[in-house]
């Protein structure tokens, strides 16, 4: 079928231009590199959307189809195949990932111009997409963690890209261990339902209903722990702010179209699993909700502009994981959507502004960039004002959907509801707060001595095109789904995750009315404080160090594991590997030379003393035998 053999190109191509770049080696231009890996890419995109019409064409229970290469491990009534999986959850995610993940590959053209090693960038930005896509492709769940694996491999080879910085190597680590523990659990999730079902498909997700409530609320927990370290939610969400390391399209891809947003994806893929395992459900529900709020608290402080975006990508995807977790599927997954479109925009604005300042990120120097820069400024406050759910941009439309849900769900919902209104003014605050920080005010002395421009413009085609892109869609992307009016998503997504909770319209006219009206409320307070300089910034010190510390999870990792590990290895060092391990070694090296120095002594060099020796030698095997017999 058409959409199969599209779905195979979407997925081989970008993986065809990681092979091609690593292989060509320096026979590539780094230009040329960066040519085919956006080339790569872009096929993927193109191949998605033909998949996508094809699905279309077809009645709604119909859209799923399983293609298998080849039989990959066979074991009984065991098999797991290499096999995609072409339903509508699957091509959505496709039509995020290559087209999101395009427009960055493409912007990296401009970004990374100049630098050395251009070609291994390009070649790592190709296998990235390839690994993400291979996740949300894979046709069975071990095809999946075959994918979850490589996002991971991909993310530490890319957050590590700068490898002369120990900061980078050391960010590129923290987030490879703390996803490999997600990892695990992913894992040992798969055992029990191979225990269980004795089967990794999809469609055997379903028969966990038979299973006893201990497996399945284990096997649910470690879906939800792979998925809460990819996602970076609370409590392995420290990794991610530290990834700003990496090159600013890195962080782009990370936070839009690939890895954070692939703990979304498995909540839904996997929502049996979760239905049958209502607590843990309701766990990711809570964890999203709280991350979301813990989130935008630390973006209050921070100074890097790179690292206020991140911790709001940490809140967005909390509103994701609140909407999945109370079964608003087809809601978490639009604002995934919306998200992927403003988060990038954002991200690849800032890297316009990092650009022109010389590598700068620090908004205490940055200033007056409005009228230096004014392309860039008008994008990034359509990137601001989505991010916020300011009708009528993209945000507006996907995330109030998701907190009128959550008065479907009871008292529960109500809760989460309120952390999640309360969310939306501090989206308002800390968003504007950056955007009146880098724009705004008097130009900084930094920014009138390291200004520069691209050849009289504000950067190069291959950035500026790019950002004009995702604004664009950040303008018009969320009209494609209006609650309770037109529901084209929900009606498409419906037959692979079918809605567990819908509000009604009052619920949605409720839902909006107070979160927009709070957004304007923290954009409002941003404004009087960072644009205005009417209102005074509290300075509420033990608030700040606390949040400046980043509530201490860092610290608390450190002593849990980090400090006890050190102090063990020391420890072992001291008492056993110097004196045993070390010791023995010297000890058989000083045996061997001594027994080498008495072993010279006996060479007299005297062939009657050899006759003797042997002579000797004899009369004692004589004698032993003699003995015996």
């Amino acid at each position: 079928m058409t959409s199969v053999w599209a779905s195979w190109i979407t997925l081989l191509s970008p993986l065809a231009a990681a092979l091609a770049i690593t292989l060509a080696g320096t026979s590539l231009s780094r230009r040329v590199a960066g040519i085919v890996a956006t080339t790569g890419t872009s096929v993927a995109f193109v191949a998605a959307v033909v998949a996508f019409v094809d699905l279309l064409g077809e009645d709604g229970e119909q859209r799923s189809h399983l293609d298998t290469a080849w039989t990959w491990l066979a074991a009984g009534n065991f098999r797991i195949g290499v096999e995609i999986l072409v339903d509508p959850l699957s091509v959505f995610m496709m039509l995020v990932v290559s087209g999101v993940g395009s427009l960055i590959v493409a912007y990296s053209l401009g970004y990374m111009d100049g630098d050395d090693e251009e070609r291994r960038f390009f070649a790592y930005m190709a296998l990235f997409v390839f690994s993400m896509l291979l996740l949300v492709q894979g046709g069975n769940l071990l095809m999946m963690l075959l994918g979850w694996g490589l996002v991971g491999l991909s993310s530490y080879l890319l957050i590590g890209f700068h490898h002369e910085r120990p900061s980078a190597i050391a960010a590129a680590k923290k987030a490879f261990i703390m996803n490999a523990f997600g990892d695990a659990t992913f894992a040992l999730a798969l055992f029990l339902l191979i225990a269980h079902n004795r089967s990794l498909s999809f469609d055997a997700l379903g028969e966990i209903d038979g299973a006893s409530s201990t497996v399945r609320n284990l096997v649910a927990l470690g879906l939800l722990g792979g998925a809460v370290a990819k996602s970076a939610q609370l409590p392995l969400h420290t990794w991610l702010p530290d990834a700003m390391e990496g090159p600013t399209p890195v962080s782009a891809l990370i936070h839009a179209a690939t890895m954070v947003t692939a703990g979304v994806y498995l909540i839904v893929r996997a929502h049996e699993v979760f239905e049958a395992a209502w607590v843990v459900q309701n766990l990711a529900a809570i964890i999203g909700a709280v991350t979301l709020l813990v989130a935008g608290l630390i973006a209050l402080v921070q100074t890097d502009i790179k690292r206020v975006i991140a911790y709001s990508t940490m809140s967005q995807i909390g509103y994701m994981f609140l909407g999945a977790g109370l079964g608003a599927y087809a809601n978490a997954m639009f604002h995934l959507m919306t998200h992927a479109f403003f988060k990038a925009l954002l991200f690849l604005a800032a890297g316009v502004v990092i650009h022109a300042l010389a590598g700068e990120q620090d908004m205490r120097r940055m200033g007056g960039l409005k009228r230096l820069m004014p392309f860039t400024y008008w994008c990034f406050l359509i990137g601001a004002l989505a991010l916020v759910g300011i009708p009528p941009l993209a945000g507006f439309f996907s995330k109030d959907s998701i907190l009128a849900a959550a008065l479907d769900r009871g008292a529960l919902g109500a809760i989460l509801f309120s952390i999640g209104i309360v969310g939306t003014f501090l989206t308002g605050l800390y968003t504007f707060r950056m955007l009146y920080l880098v724009f705004h005010g008097p130009r900084s002395v930094f920014v009138s001595e390291h200004h520069h421009r691209y050849h009289g413009r504000e950067g190069p085609a291959t950035m500026l095109v790019p950002v004009a892109v995702l604004a664009a869609l950040s303008v018009v992307g969320g009209w494609l789904q209006f609650a309770g009016v037109w529901t084209p998503v929900t009606d498409f997504l419906d037959p692979v995750a079918e809605q567990i909770a819908e509000a009604n319209t009052w619920k949605e006219i409720l839902a909006s009315v107070l979160a927009v009206a709070l957004g304007i409320c923290g954009m409002l307070v941003a404004w009087a404080m960072y644009s205005a300089r009417s209102w005074r910034v509290p300075s509420w010190r033990p608030v700040r160090r606390v949040l400046e510390e980043k509530l201490y999870w860092d610290r608390l990792y450190d002593w849990i594991f980090y400090i006890p590990a050190s102090w063990s290895g020391r420890a072992i060092m001291r008492w056993f590997e110097r004196p045993v391990i070390a010791g023995s070694a010297i000890g058989i090296g000083v045996g061997a030379r001594e027994s080498g120095e008495l072993a010279s002594e006996v060479q007299t060099g005297y062939l009657r003393a050899y006759a003797l020796a042997i002579a000797a030698g004899l009369a004692v095997l004589v004698l032993v035998f003699i003995s015996v017999k």
